[in-house]
Parts: structure tokens; C-alpha cells; sequence
């Protein structure tokens, strides 16, 4: 049986699923780096959003990430 190939981080697709795992990494690496910020969830979601606006799926669809982020947030307890 073959194994999948590794997921390469440079590598972005224009779908829902490349976003949301960009964005969680983009939370975790926040709260990482900035552990005593404090902004609100709303604020940091926003700065998050804004950081992200250059990937794929928000340039074709950026009526989604908001719902792919809020998904995300409530899917990994973030």
C-alpha cells in the first residue's frame, strides 16, 4: 500500500479544506508568538482574515473564508 505524499506548506489550493488548515496554523502561530495579545476573538479573527487575503480560496471566494474560519473555530475548539 502506498503512503500519501507528505503535504508540502509552500503548497496552496484554491478549496475550503488549504484554507482552513492555513488558517489554523495562522491561529496556533499567533497565540505562539503573541501569547499575552490582547485582542478579542472577533479582532484576532480579523487580523487572521487579513493576514490570509492572498491565499487562493479567499481571491475566488471571500464571501466563504469568514464561514470556513468560524468552522474551523468551533470544529477545533479554538
Amino acid at each position: 500500500m502506498r503512503t500519501p505524499p507528505e503535504r508540502n506548506p509552500n503548497q496552496l489550493f484554491n478549496n475550503a479544506d488549504s484554507f482552513g488548515i492555513v488558517f489554523d496554523e495562522a491561529w496556533r502561530r499567533h497565540n505562539l508568538e503573541n501569547p499575552n495579545h490582547a485582542l478579542s476573538r472577533a479582532e484576532k479573527l480579523e487580523l487572521i482574515l487579513g493576514q490570509l487575503a492572498g491565499h487562493p480560496f479567499a481571491e475566488s471566494s471571500p464571501e466563504l473564508i469568514r464561514q470556513v474560519a468560524e468552522f474551523r473555530l468551533r470544529l477545533l475548539r479554538l
